[in-house]
């Protein structure tokens, strides 16, 4: 089993019941969700918008390779109204990011691991630092 960190977030919609919706749905897809952090409210990163966003990290543990994980992540997306649009920042009804996935290194085109821009985003790094506080 490999133990895999997951960003959430979303500044569209009932953003509280999408990022329950997707929790429940990688719980399904991805695997046993182990832990998870409080949902902070945090201005959009990146890009401008008067929408804030929840975001809030997971804990699962997985038998998917990470790309297989990316698969199910960016599929649970879409079936949540993610629409994505050329790389660019935008407001997302919901966001699922890969950030840790064992002590993996993997830097390809489409799939980066470590999350080559969580250190610089605290919306990322306090909700890990807290589930993370319990290893």
């Amino acid at each position: 089993m490999h133990h895999v960190y997951l960003g959430l977030g979303s500044n569209l919609g009932d953003r509280r019941q999408l990022i329950a919706e997707a929790i429940r749905l990688i719980g399904e897809r991805v695997g046993e969700v182990l832990r998870q952090s409080s949902l902070i409210e945090t201005e959009p990163w990146g890009f401008q918008s008067v929408n804030r966003f929840l975001n809030g990290v997971i804990l699962c543990e997985t038998r998917r390779t990470p790309r297989g994980v990316l698969r199910a992540t960016q599929q649970i997306e879409r079936e949540l109204g993610r629409r994505h649009k050329g790389g660019t920042y935008q407001d997302r009804t919901i966001d699922i990011d890969i950030l840790l996935y064992d002590d993996l290194h993997i830097d390809e085109p489409d799939l980066k691991i470590p999350h080559p821009l969580m250190q610089q985003r605290d919306f990322v790094m306090v909700p890990l630092q807290e589930i993370q506080m319990n290893d």
